[in-house]
Parts: structure tokens; sequence; C-alpha cells
């Protein structure tokens, strides 16, 4: 199901590339999906990016958030922006519902990719990943979660957040996430 080498480093998104690369090096299997028209008929428009299968468990539906943290500290988690847009909430938790009726316990996360701009963040005991020379962290919060904290962002983008201190408490690193599904 892993895509190879060569496949990965066309990847013309940095922070897909980079977090396929973490997912190879792991031997967590994965599909990247395909957008474009939906592949169900009761599916929703919009397609999230990745179905991974972490050791034999129930699918994880995978939407990848790329962003850049310029701050010089990950203490607390503080300076991390976890926005997305409401279509793609919509969107995910629709998809888990779909597929949920097939492999019950299936899971649809956001996967927020941090990019790091400065060379000496302090990670404060996050993973720090390195790919072609850049710095990331992974962060998962369950799409169910995301939405019971979601608060308006922009009217006119049509943006969700969630507040400091719910972003803080609902997201993990990743690795602890997919352990925590391996274990159940």
């Amino acid at each position: 199901m892993q895509k190879s080498v060569r496949e990965r480093m066309e990847s013309p998104n940095l922070y897909e590339a980079a977090f396929e690369t973490w997912l190879a090096e792991r031997r967590i299997s994965y599909r990247a999906v395909p957008q474009g028209p939906r592949a169900v008929p009761e599916g929703p428009q919009k397609r999230f990016d990745y179905l991974l299968c972490p050791g034999g468990t129930v699918p994880i539906l995978a939407e990848v958030k790329g962003r850049t943290f310029e701050g010089s500290s990950l203490v607390g988690r503080r300076g991390l922006d976890g926005w997305t847009t409401r279509q793609d909430l919509q969107a995910l938790q629709q998809w888990e519902d779909v597929f949920v009726r097939h492999y019950p316990g299936c899971r649809a996360v956001f996967v927020f990719v941090f990019c790091l701009k400065q060379p000496d963040v302090d990670a404060d005991g996050l993973e720090i990943f390195v790919h072609n020379g850049r710095r990331f962290v992974f962060l998962a919060v369950e799409a169910g979660e995301y939405r019971t904290y979601a608060v308006q962002r922009s009217p006119k983008w049509r943006t969700v957040t969630l507040k400091a201190e719910d972003f803080r408490r609902c997201t993990v690193p990743l690795e602890e996430y997919l352990e925590t599904i391996w274990n159940e």
C-alpha cells in the first residue's frame, strides 16, 4: 500500500511529502486519496487526504493541514494555529460516517504538520522530524473532538479554529495518537 520513494519525493506539497516519509519510515501502510469527483455516491464532495492502516487496526481517515511555526518555543503548544475550513471539517465527519458503516471503529483525524522556521526551537518534548533539511512536528486531533470545540475564525473564508487552550488540550503528537489506536 505504500508509495515508492520516487513517488513520495515528487509530492508537490512539502507538508504531505514530510508526512508520507514519516509514515514510510515507521512502516505505516497508507494510501494517498486522489482528489476530484467523489468515489462513493453517498460520500461528501470533498475527499480526505490519506487512508492510514496502522498495524491491521481499523482505518484512519487523515486530512493533512500544513502550517508554519515561526516562534522559538513549543512549550505549552503556544502559537500553533490549528484552523481549517468548515467544508473540510464537514466532509471529514461525513466520510467517517460512510466508513464506520463498513469498518466499525474507523476514525477521522486532522493531522497538523507544522514546519518549524527557527533553527533552535524548544520542542517541549515533541518529536521533531527532519525531511529535506526542514524540521516538522506532527499533531493529531480527531474530527469529532475538533467539531465539538470549533469556533468561527473567518466568516468570509468560512474557516473555523480551536481556541488556544482547546487546541492544546485536544491535540496529541501523531505517534502517540497512533500508538493509542494500535493498543486498543
